[in-house]
């Protein structure tokens, strides 16, 4: 017998991770672009990242981890993931310019912040998901 992994059948959480790690990427990816092609520096190009992969994250989650209660509405619901996310980005992007403060800037050492920041992010940002943001209408 032959089964089949369906990507609804995990565990919310480790979607909820598995989007995460989409994030990531774009993150990195989007950073690296911002401190060498606009010059933006590590720090300015972290907000844009951070931006850029909160909506990639939003998309995912509101089509993947949370495609039963997601909203009907979906201007507002990105609008309450990134604010909300925010929170959970602000302990992010601090863990991100501890670390980036600390060490030489190079690509490598700011995918490694950007990688600490997340997991410092990941439970609280799920949390804030699962009850406030991706909520069934009543």
């Amino acid at each position: 017998m032959r089964r089949e992994l369906r990507f609804d059948a995990l565990p919310r959480f480790f979607r909820f991770a598995l989007v995460g790690c989409v994030g990531y990427g774009v993150d990195v990816s989007v950073l690296n672009l911002a401190v060498a092609w606009l010059h933006a520096g590590p720090y300015r190009g972290r907000v844009l990242s951070y931006l850029c992969a909160a909506t990639v994250t939003w998309s995912l989650n509101s089509w993947f981890t949370f495609a039963d209660v997601r909203s009907h509405e979906p201007t507002k619901e990105w609008a309450k993931f990134v604010c909300l996310n925010g929170i959970g980005g602000a302990v992010n992007y601090g863990a991100y310019a501890l670390f980036i403060h600390a060490v030489t800037v190079s690509p490598i050492n700011q995918a490694v912040g950007v990688a600490l920041g997340s997991l410092c992010g990941l439970s609280l940002n799920y949390i804030l998901s699962r009850r406030l943001v991706f909520v069934r209408a009543t």
